[in-house]
């Protein structure tokens, strides 16, 4: 039994697997708040189509329609603190050019997207 480190790791890591096998759907599990935001995120930036949480009354399911637009997504582990005026300086690093990509950002406020 393998305790889960990062819920939110292990879904994307399975979407980005499924996309690049290309595969139209992903069952992802177990669910979590931040995941199913996350999925909210991802689809108003039309990375995603449409997903659905099952509830098997154990940790639940999501199934997530992919839609190929999917090349990359990953968690920033450890995570570390963000000054805002460094905030800019930290996405340059992170994301391959200005033109494409999203940062999103887990704060005690939710979850926020640039």
């Amino acid at each position: 039994l393998r305790v889960k480190m990062s819920v939110l790791n292990d879904a994307l890591k399975n979407m980005v697997n499924a996309e690049k096998a290309g595969k139209r759907q992903v069952l992802l599990r177990p669910v979590s708040k931040v995941v199913v935001k996350f999925l909210r995120v991802m689809q108003k930036h039309g990375y995603i189509n449409e997903f659905e949480i099952i509830d098997d009354k154990r940790a639940g399911k999501i199934i997530v329609d992919l839609n190929g637009r999917l090349n990359k997504c990953g968690v920033i582990s450890p995570r570390f603190d963000l000054a805002v005026k460094n905030f800019e300086k930290v996405i340059y690093q992170i994301l391959p050019s200005r033109q494409f990509g999203f940062v999103v950002l887990t704060t005690n406020q939710g979850i926020m997207d640039n």
